[in-house]
């Protein structure tokens, strides 16, 4: 690139010199001409004041050089029969006139007409004219040499086009180290990003780039340290998925080989030839190969058949359930998670508490309702209170109350179940919202009836809390003014209307009537998944 441009630097000077130089030939040429003309009107106008014609043409070019004084870069002489005569008065650079083989050269030439050509000297090239001169009268041969210093004219044309090939050299040279510099520290946020991907590997994600500055390149570092964040978050779900389900399946895929080794180890009926697994895993004494089993052996080997069934049935619906919460938690961490659309937030809660119902025996009710239209994922909601229902009915007895409400208040959605059951204690409040992490009852240590605390795996509300914060929210439990736990989910409020649109506060007895909102207007719609966040 730098050549590039220093060539079209050079270009343009070399053309420009040699135009220049052209011109110059041009105007020697033009300027011996000249001096042509003036020496016939100077001949023409006669001998001084008397104006009589000359007679002697040596004298005539004495006079015409005496009266015409060359400049500093050129110089006349005469030559008469071959001989050098007179010099113009200003010294030339160079007396050619003492140059016996310049003399003889010019004298030499035609003497009919003017005669032009160059020199070489020691002062660089020249440009002659040899003009011959007639006199009425004299017989002799006598020329007026016209010499034209063209290199030494041309210095001063040769010193600007130097001066300028050499000022354009150095800009160039000083623009290429200011680009150089410059282009370093522009670059140099993309060659850390190359280096940054080299160094990163599928064990180690935590490589990011210092950004500086608020140009593109710092715009293209900050997106690549997003990139490197969602693959790191990819990544992280990966392993801990992987690490959640083989911890997970371990235990019920132990019960299943167990019991299904021991159902094959005992027979229906017939003799003795192989000897059952007994539930210490050693094997029962074969007696005889022909000996029959003892009365009613056979009958008990059906019944084990029938128990072992079932608890491999139940272990594998336990298992299709805790496949099902992994793959919701770690469709949690990609960003097609919710689907957010419009949501009325009176029917989501009517929906859910007419869906819970199913789960058991309980008093369900309606409690407060906001008569909003919001923009959530409806069904992930509607999945993240049916789990709240779920733990509820875990922990609470046949009859117990168990109610659902919502309300909207300070532009935040608050969605909660509240149940009778025992509570949660003060050091479980924020630990069972992790991944298979389990309260201890408070008050009652173990619940009869119809509950069934203690039976989940510890996933249920990490999916509930892992909903709230894909909303941009969260989720937490305190404890209920009339005893119990009350479990909420608190998301920001975002509506599908441009100006205050009909909005509600909170009304303690069902659905409430249609209120003017009366907040400020809602500017944008937040999409969680769009943004990354």
């Amino acid at each position: 690139m730098m050549l590039l441009v220093g060539a079209a630097i050079a270009a343009p000077t070399v053309a420009i010199t040699v135009l220049w130089q052209a011109q110059m030939d041009a105007r020697v040429d033009e300027q011996l001409l000249h001096e042509v003309d003036n020496l016939r009107a100077f001949a023409g106008k006669g001998r001084g004041e008397s104006g009589q014609p000359y007679t002697d043409g040596a004298a005539l070019l004495t006079d015409f050089m005496s009266n015409n004084l060359p400049n500093r870069e050129e110089t006349y002489f005469s030559i008469v029969d071959g001989r050098a005569d007179r010099r113009s008065g200003v010294d030339p650079p160079i007396k050619l006139d003492e140059n016996p083989d310049v003399v003889r050269k010019l004298a030499m030439l035609g003497s009919t007409k003017t005669q032009t050509g160059w020199l070489d000297t020691s002062e660089g090239r020249v440009r002659y004219g040899v003009v011959p001169v007639r006199v009425a009268g004299d017989t002799r041969d006598v020329r007026l040499v016209l010499i034209e210093f063209r290199d030494r004219q041309l210095a001063e044309v040769r010193w600007v086009a130097k001066m300028l090939l050499a000022t354009g050299l150095g800009a160039l040279v000083f623009a290429g180290m200011t680009s150089w510099l410059v282009a370093g520290r522009v670059l140099a946020p993309i060659r850390l990003v190359r280096q940054t991907a080299a160094r990163i590997s599928e064990s180690d994600l935590t490589q990011r780039l210092d950004v500086r500055g608020h140009d593109d390149v710092a715009a293209l570092a900050h997106t690549f340290n997003r990139m490197l964040d969602r693959l790191e978050q990819a990544f992280t779900a990966q392993r801990r998925f992987l690490d959640e389900v083989g911890h997970e399946l371990r235990t019920p895929i132990t019960v299943i080989r167990g019991h299904l080794e021991l159902m094959d180890g005992v027979p229906a009926g017939g003799a003795r030839g192989v000897g059952p697994s007994g539930w210490d895993g050693s094997q029962v004494p074969v007696l005889d190969s022909w000996q029959p089993w003892p009365e009613g052996f056979g009958e008990l080997g059906e019944q084990d058949r029938a128990a072992t069934r079932a608890l491999v049935l139940d272990e594998l619906d336990r298992m299709s359930r805790i496949v099902d919460d992994l793959l919701t938690l770690a469709k949690a961490e990609r960003p097609d998670f919710l689907s957010i659309g419009e949501t009325n937030l009176t029917d989501l809660i009517v929906d859910v508490v007419a869906k819970a119902r199913a789960l058991g025996n309980r008093h369900w009710r309606v409690a407060a309702v906001a008569e909003a239209t919001v923009l959530v994922d409806g069904q992930r909601l509607t999945q993240g209170l049916i789990q709240l229902a779920a733990n509820a009915v875990r922990h609470t007895l046949d009859g117990d109350l168990i109610e659902m409400g919502s309300t909207v208040r300070d532009e935040r959605i608050l969605l909660w179940v509240r149940d009778t059951g025992p509570g949660v204690g003060p050091m479980d409040k924020e630990r069972i919202f992790n991944r298979f992490a389990q309260a201890n009852l408070v008050g009652t240590a173990k619940r009869t009836g119809s509950g069934q605390a203690g039976t989940g795996i510890g996933l249920g509300l990490a999916i509930v809390r892992e909903i709230a914060e894909a909303h941009g929210g969260t989720a937490w439990v305190e404890d209920a003014q009339t005893g119990g736990a009350r479990f909420v989910l608190d998301l920001p409020a975002y509506y599908p209307w441009e100006e205050g649109q009909h909005a509600s506060d909170s009304h303690s007895g069902g659905r409430s009537g249609n209120r003017l909102f009366r907040g400020k207007r809602l500017k944008g719609i937040w999409v969680r998944y769009l943004s990354g966040g």
